[in-house]
């Protein structure tokens, strides 16, 4: 069933029903989405019912005790800022649907046992036990239907689209639609199974009493729903009338479960009519069979006979397959913990022990490195002029990569300049500046960061492998001798230090050992090179590893370029990942001596431009005229090839390198807006990183572990003014303080530690006095919010107690509660739930029963609770602790998880903000995929180099199939860049980014003509 191939029958093969045709066309395919419109009917059922009887009683006898009001409104807030997240987007589907049905659970399990439900004549113990046996009775069913269903495509008897498993999270939310609707039924109709001497007699007992309205305490607006009332009354007693007597369907006679009686005075005998709950739920699971067993053996497998694999394949193509944005506050990402190991491993082997850059170094066959052709190209040197592109920092999200990647790929770029419009063609040579993926380089991140995107804009040759290795590069098309006669752009790629996280393995497999990235040719065969370009123009692409410098490899091969081939009046751009200016004035370091050293000393002047990437943004610098040497004239940062942003206002201030004043003359985004994007973290925290609930409520709890539980809380409320609790209940946390000092062993431990955790993460930038303050003051934040959580939590629960809402018997109150209200009004008398008891060997009652127990997590933690403040911790066994601090955890998971999110992107924004500190931690926290960009140079026929950098505001979050692209012929053999439109998808909603890039900056650097002689 899992494989490509399907496993069909003799009888399918025989019928060759995959080529049958017939009018049951679906327009939209399967699966259906029936459970999705079934809630909505089931929700407007219930708000149609519940406000024919409720609405007034809800308004008229609700408790106005402000105790109960304030826990109503602490509940609804700390719920709903817990599921913020998740409403109206769904982030991650698996963490999502966890976070409804957690919710959900939790949420009803709270609110059953407030008083404003008894208050209004309801109980809901009935309600939610009857939920929870019909919710698993109908999951039992419908796994037994679809294992059978298997069975039978096993054998050949249906279709082989059946084969395919059905989605466990589809059950599971049809047989919560199915088990609702049903609860919902009885509510209002109750399970009568003769309605005698009398039309529909409301039922009044002790589950659900709804009182009626005395004729004196009518008014207008109650009036007008008696006949909503009435109406109802008759949906009851006709439309869901019950099917018929037991004695009518002899064969069902000892498996249906059978109605109450329901007459004006005694009845005799006991009912043998069918239940209408029963005859409902048996309706929706035969409606739910039937559907499922049409739809995959007639009308939609019969028209899409194409295989399972096949059509998932097809429904991709149309539409592409991005991954998110990196989330790197992620507690369960495993990617992020190997980014760590490999990090650790790298610096520790890697840098000064096993270099990658000594072994390129050790196998090159030329003794003359300054001749070497894995490392010189000279192919672009004989143009009159040429484009070619700068990006940096690409294969975070699919999204912005793609943005990037189809505007370097398009012919030409149409852009305003200056009030009048220009056209910018394509860059023969595009240039990155390293991180090529993230969060660390292997198979998955590169193919799927960074291939992928760059084969969507501008598509790879007809024969290319994907598992293809390059043996004898440059490996060129059929029919071209050599770089100079190729006419198609060319990409060199330096790494960057996410790259060389697993010792440039990665790298040098997909890059230095493979010819198409993408559209784009790769002739590179290590990972430093240098390229001599038309007009006196070099660029030195410069591998820095992880320790910010070349090796001294590498500066042997630059240096002999500079003293035999670069001449006294050419002009030579440096191509780092790292942009040492900035780093190095940011962190008061110096980095990068060897660089410097060849600058200074080799280059001697002609270095008009160093180009990085890193940091995420764009920034330029350019040198204030003086009577001091220049060694760079201009300073280039341009990181915005698809990685989340950088802020620019915490660089403004940089002024000076090597000894050279400069000024900032371009930053995109503005010093303002990026000040202002800083905000974000205080709004959008947790929205943008809910996997970080992970960390922060595990934290949390630990640090109110030893705290708990909280007995005799009940004396805040006694005091007879606000004034008065307040201070009782500060007075309370102080003491809970002071014991997590005095007396506690887990929360000590875990403060301490969580104390040293957070000095350690401010960065070294500050003194070692800042610091202490800055990590003591988060954590003492974080300390307060979480004895306050854990001190209202235990206040409510010592109020549902002293009002006997909480505690009043063990913990399998809901249980026992439901089987006594099963025997009086659901009569049994042919014994089927006995039978099913023996058959199951006891597992039918214990099943409901343990699962009644596990649902009311707040009665097992008030009755734990209440014996712990009676005998103390010690009177609990090993197994009782464990369950009430995992009952306690559940609540408190809930509570702690937005806060802990507020507090820490509150210190993020305070620290980016005012400090200018943690600029990585607090951007990367927003995983913004906007404001991307990269750098269009032109060297003209003068020996100017033209610069242009090209920016985009919003990048798109939906695609679709390009028409344009889809149209345009396709010849065999064709490269795709010689097509108009090269590029798969095109912005399905936002304007489209072709037509909203813009300049955000645009200069010259003055050439200097290159001496014949």
């Amino acid at each position: 069933m899992g494989t490509t191939k399907q496993n069909i029958g003799p009888l399918f093969d025989t019928l060759k029903m995959e080529r049958v045709r017939t009018i049951l066309t679906h327009t939209y395919p399967y699966p259906h989405e029936h459970s999705r419109h079934a809630m909505t009917a089931v929700a407007v059922g219930c708000l149609f019912f519940i406000s024919s009887d409720n609405l007034h009683t809800l308004v008229q006898k609700m408790d106005n005790n402000i105790k109960w009001w304030s826990m109503y409104i602490c509940l609804f807030g700390f719920f709903y800022f817990f599921s913020s997240p998740f409403i109206g987007k769904t982030i991650k589907p698996s963490y999502s649907n966890f976070s409804r049905w957690y919710v959900a659970w939790i949420f009803v399990a709270a609110l059953y046992h407030l008083p404003s439900f008894q208050s209004m004549g309801v109980d809901m113990r009935m309600n939610l036990s009857l939920f929870l046996t019909i919710y698993v009775s109908s999951v039992l069913f419908l796994i037994a239907f679809h294992i059978v269903f298997l069975g039978l495509w096993y054998v050949g008897i249906v279709a082989r689209v059946a084969g395919r498993r059905p989605a466990i999270l589809t059950i599971i939310q049809n047989c919560t639609v199915i088990s609702i609707a049903c609860c919902v039924f009885y509510s209002h109709c109750g399970n009568r199974a003769i309605l005698r001497e009398k039309s529909f007699d409301r039922r009044n007992s002790g589950w659900f009493s709804f009182s009626l309205f005395k004729k004196q305490d009518r008014n207008v607006w109650i009036s007008k729903f008696l006949r909503m009332h009435e109406l109802k009354d008759q949906i009851c007693s006709s439309w869901f009338a019950p099917v018929g007597s037991a004695s009518d369907y002899p064969f069902l006679s000892k498996w249906v479960i059978y109605g109450e009686l329901a007459c004006s005075g005694s009845c005799s005998g006991p009912s043998d009519e069918i239940s209408p709950i029963y005859s409902l739920w048996a309706t929706f699971i035969g409606l739910y069979m039937a559907n499922y067993v049409v739809e995959r053996s007639s009308g939609w497998a019969l028209t899409h006979p194409l295989s399972i694999s096949e059509y998932e394949a097809l429904k991709k193509q149309m539409k592409p397959d991005f991954l998110d944005m990196v989330p790197w506050y992620s507690g369960t990402s495993a990617d992020l913990f190997k980014t760590v190991f490999d990090l650790l491993v790298s610096v520790t082997l890697f840098v000064g022990r096993f270099d990658m850059r000594m072994m390129q170094a050790a196998m090159n066959e030329v003794q003359d490195e300054s001749k070497d052709g894995d490392l010189l190209y000279d192919h672009f040197s004989n143009k009159d002029g040429l484009w070619f592109d700068f990006m940096a920092d690409t294969g975070d999200g699919g999204n912005s990569s793609y943005t990037i990647a189809r505007l370097l790929a398009q012919p030409s770029i149409k852009v305003k300049s200056g009030g009048s419009r220009r056209t910018l063609p394509r860059g023969d040579l595009l240039l990155i500046g390293g991180d090529l993926a993230y969060p660390n380089p292997s198979e998955f991140t590169y193919e799927r960061r960074l291939f992928c995107p760059f084969e969507y804009a501008l598509q790879p040759p007809s024969w290319y492998k994907v598992e293809h290795i390059a043996v004898d590069k440059p490996e060129l098309p059929f029919g071209i001798s050599g770089l100079k006669q190729y006419d198609g752009p060319q990409c060199f790629i330096i790494p960057g230090n996410h790259d060389w996280f697993d010792g440039l393995h990665t790298f040098m497999r997909y890059i230095c050992h493979k010819s198409w990235l993408g559209g784009w040719f790769l002739p590179q065969k290590k990972s430093y090179f240098a390229l001599q370009l038309p007009k006196g123009w070099w660029i030195f692409g410069l591998d820095q590893a992880l320790h910010g410098d070349i090796d001294v490899y590498q500066f042997k091969f630059f240096a002999k370029l500079c003293q035999s081939k670069v001449g006294e009046n050419d002009s030579v751009i440096i191509m780092t990942h790292e942009p040492n200016w900035l780093l190095d004035w940011y962190w008061n370091d110096v980095s990068g001596k060897n660089v410097s050293h060849l600058i200074c000393e080799y280059l001697k002047g002609r270095c008009k431009l160093r180009l990085a990437g890193d940091l995420h943004h764009y920034m330029r610098h350019s040198f204030v005229p003086s009577d001091k040497p220049v060694h760079v004239q201009h300073l280039l940062v341009n990181g915005c090839g698809g990685a989340f942003l950088h802020p620019t206002h915490v660089f403004k201030n940089f002024n000076k390198f090597y000894g050279t004043s400069y000024e900032s003359k371009a930053a995109y985004p503005s010093y303002d807006d990026s000040s202002r994007i800083a905000l974000g973290n205080i709004l959008k925290f947790r929205k943008k990183n809910w996997q970080f609930d992970i960390i922060g409520g595990v934290i949390y709890f630990v640090l109110v572990f030893s705290m708990l539980p909280q007995c005799n809380l009940f004396r805040i409320l006694h005091e007879d003014s606000w004034s008065g609790r307040f201070v009782s209940f500060f007075r309370t946390m102080w003491g809970a303080f002071i014991y997590m000092f005095e007396s506690s062993y887990v929360s000590l431990v875990g403060t301490l530690t969580l104390i040293m955790a957070s000095i350690f993460f401010v960065p070294p930038k500050l003194s070692r006095k800042k610091r202490i303050i800055i990590g003591v003051l988060h954590v003492f934040a974080h300390l307060t919010a979480a004895i306050i959580l854990m001190l209202l939590l235990e206040l409510s629960i010592e109020i549902c107690i002293r009002n006997r809402l909480l505690a009043t018997s063990g913990y399998h109150t809901l249980y026992e509660w439901y089987r006594s209200m099963e025997r009086e009004h659901f009569p049994d008398p042919t014994g089927l739930r006995a039978r099913i008891e023996q058959w199951t060997f006891g597992l039918y009652p214990a099943c409901i029963k343990y699962l009644m127990s596990a649902f009311d997590v707040p009665e097992v933690m008030a009755v734990t609770r209440s014996s712990i403040c009676k005998r103390g911790m010690d009177s609990l066994s090993r197994s009782g602790a464990t369950i009430y601090f995992a009952s306690v955890f559940l609540y408190f998971w809930v509570l702690s998880t937005p806060v802990v999110s507020l507090i820490f992107g509150s210190y993020l924004y305070i620290c980016i903000n005012w400090f200018h500190i943690h600029f990585d931690e607090a951007f990367s926290s927003l995983r913004i995929a906007n404001y991307k960009s990269f750098t269009r140079f032109h060297i003209t026929g003068n020996g100017d180099l033209e610069v242009f950098t090209l920016a985009v505001d919003k990048i798109p979050k939906d695609w679709k199939l390009d028409p344009k692209w889809d149209s345009e012929p396709k010849r065999p053999l064709q490269l795709s860049h010689h097509r108009k439109y090269p590029s798969k998808w095109s912005a399905a909603s936002t304007p489209d980014p072709i037509n909203t890039v813009r300049i955000v900056d645009h200069f010259v650097i003055q050439g200097t003509p290159t001496n014949t002689t």
